[in-house]
């Protein structure tokens, strides 16, 4: 990789030293690219903008060729479990690894290193070339990207190296999650002022190197506007007059938000030669190291939900649909990774990654307007009308009579596997929207068809539910945290790569601080503590139905339990 980057800008500076003549004609026109600055601008920036696109999510070797083993400790073993999504089912170290809360090194720290050897040092070339060039509007594409990147990031481990990233001391100075929001709100509001214009004219950027809207900038400042929102109501509980701010700013913005399967973002596989690393994951490692999650099977069977087919392979055993719980020692991959679950339903050549849904847009305007902002609609209308986007992008039927059910509900566990790990149902929320609901209530049933909605992101499913307390998610089978993670409350965040404190442990120690100082009740470099933006306290409803599992001699439990 480091090879091939050096490549790259080598023949960058070549193009560049060429091109100084130009540049007094250039900078006159600072809103429109002419033919002669398309052919250098983008020779100089697009090979970087590429590569910032393909490592948002997909891990590759620079060739095409997908690292699967790197994207499932990035966030396989870590977001894609504890968001509720998946299971890990390998034999490694007998069940006590991430899944059951005791952290690998090594297994933790890949989203980490990559956003910043390879994200950040590509965003950094693209904006200083464009500035260079006089091409705002470039700098301000690549920005959205870097936000959409280095959110999953901050939003795994807290504080990160962002706001002095390339000056001069790379490395060595974290910033408060607090302040790196702040700047992400910042940036997202800068780049969508930029390309307003350019969107509303019809205008493209970079369309041979844009691997998600192929140069469509309407569709980058729909995605953008959209993202803000997202990142509004992370920080609710933290800064709610901020959220509200930037959530009313995307409410207002002329262009609007993602609202159709056309316009959700993803990588496209008809520019990108690549599939999905949960292919390889499910399907060729071993007898397949991932399987469906026992809180999806909870609710997705429980609701009877049209989408199961479209996310998970029924298990041959019953030709029915049935998960895996986190924690687990000692798995059987014989019945674990078997015919007695599921195993997902995914396509190597076909099956895109996507960075965001247009049911998500749809369910962050129901919270907000949940909320009292001024959203354009009503909670219940924007609630239904992610329900029938899930729908259509997952092309199925049959969301009206799903979306007005008022008797289904999640569903107790069943162990398939004859580990004896079943348990009862997490929650008891139903589908159907209803006006006379607290605000909790309806703000679970948002969260929960949201979650479903977002299927496969498990870093979103798992901020969403840390923000929350939604979906209300099964407890691990094991904990193996000594004592560092709550069961009830579950993991909170991932520690600091071991490469950090290796290579720059004074940085690391202060940034540990910095978690002292935002986490609620203090923080240490464990997954127990709290990010800045994760202040809302769990009730104990959460819980109850799970205690009652764990003492059936409570009048009327044993039914319960298996």
């Amino acid at each position: 990789m480091k090879t091939r980057i050096l490549l790259y800008m080598s023949a960058a500076l070549l193009i560049a030293a060429g091109c100084t003549k130009s540049f007094d004609d250039i900078n006159t026109n600072q809103h429109e690219l002419t033919d002669e600055e398309l052919a250098n601008d983008y020779q100089n920036v697009g090979a970087f903008f590429s590569q910032m696109v393909s490592r948002v999510v997909l891990f590759d070797d620079g060739s095409g060729n997908c690292l699967s083993s790197d994207y499932q400790v990035a966030q396989g073993l870590s977001a894609d479990a504890f968001s509720g999504y998946l299971a890990p089912t390998g034999t490694w170290r007998n069940g006590v690894h991430n899944g059951s809360y005791s952290f690998v090194s090594g297994w933790y720290d890949q989203l980490f290193t990559r956003a910043f050897s390879e994200v950040m040092p590509a965003w950094q070339r693209v904006t200083r070339v464009a500035d260079e060039m006089g091409q705002p509007a470039v700098a301000a594409l690549a920005t959205i990207v870097k936000v959409e990147a280095l959110h999953r990031v901050t939003d795994m481990y807290g504080p990160i190296p962002y706001l002095h990233f390339g000056s001069g001391t790379l490395g060595t100075a974290y910033d408060r999650q607090q302040e790196v929001y702040a700047k992400f709100f910042e940036e997202l509001d800068e780049a969508i002022d930029i390309l307003t214009p350019l969107a509303e004219s019809g205008g493209t950027l970079l369309p041979d190197y844009d691997n998600v809207f192929e140069g469509n900038v309407a569709r980058w400042v729909k995605f953008a506007n959209t993202l803000r929102l997202r990142l509004a109501l992370r920080v609710v509980y933290a800064d709610p007059a901020l959220a509200q701010q930037e959530a009313e700013k995307s409410a207002a913005c002329s262009v609007g938000f993602i609202e159709t399967a056309a316009d959700r973002a993803q990588l496209l596989h008809g520019r990108l030669t690549y599939f999905h690393p949960n292919y390889d994951i499910a399907y060729n490692f071993n007898a397949g190291e991932v399987r469906m999650g026992a809180t999806m099977d909870c609710y997705m069977n429980g609701y009877s939900d049209p989408r199961l087919a479209s996310y998970f392979v029924p298990a041959s055993s019953d030709n029915k649909y049935h998960g895996v719980r986190l924690g687990v020692h000692n798995m059987n991959p014989t019945r674990y990774a078997g015919i007695y679950v599921s195993n997902l339903n995914i396509d190597r050549a076909t099956t895109p990654i996507v960075w965001m849904t247009a049911a998500e847009g749809y369910f962050l305007r129901a919270e907000a307007a949940l909320r009292g902002w001024n959203m354009g609609g009503t909670a219940k209308s924007f609630y239904e009308a992610g329900i029938r986007a899930s729908f259509s992008e997952n092309s199925v039927s049959g969301e009206d009579a799903y979306m007005t059910n008022t008797a289904l509900k999640p569903t107790r566990y069943v162990d398939r596997t004859n580990g004896g790990n079943g348990i009862a149902a997490p929650s008891d929320i139903t589908i159907a929207w209803d006006d006379e609901a607290d605000f909790e209530t309806n703000l679970e049933r948002i969260i929960t068809q949201k979650w479903i909605a977002m299927y496969p992101d498990g870093c979103e499913g798992w901020a969403e539910f840390r923000r929350t307390g939604y979906p209300r998610l099964l407890p691990v089978v094991n904990n193996d945290s000594q004592g560092l993670i709550d069961t009830n409350i579950q993991v909170r965040r991932c520690p600091f790569p071991v490469q950090e404190y290796n290579t720059n442990e004074a940085a690391v120690q202060a940034a540990i601080q910095l978690l002292d100082s935002e986490a609620l009740g203090g923080g240490q470099d464990n997954g127990g503590t709290r990010l800045w933006w994760d202040r809302k306290e769990l009730g104990v409803r959460n819980y109850e139905i799970v205690k009652i599992y764990f003492n059936c001699s409570i009048a009327g439990a044993i039914s319960w339990c298996l």
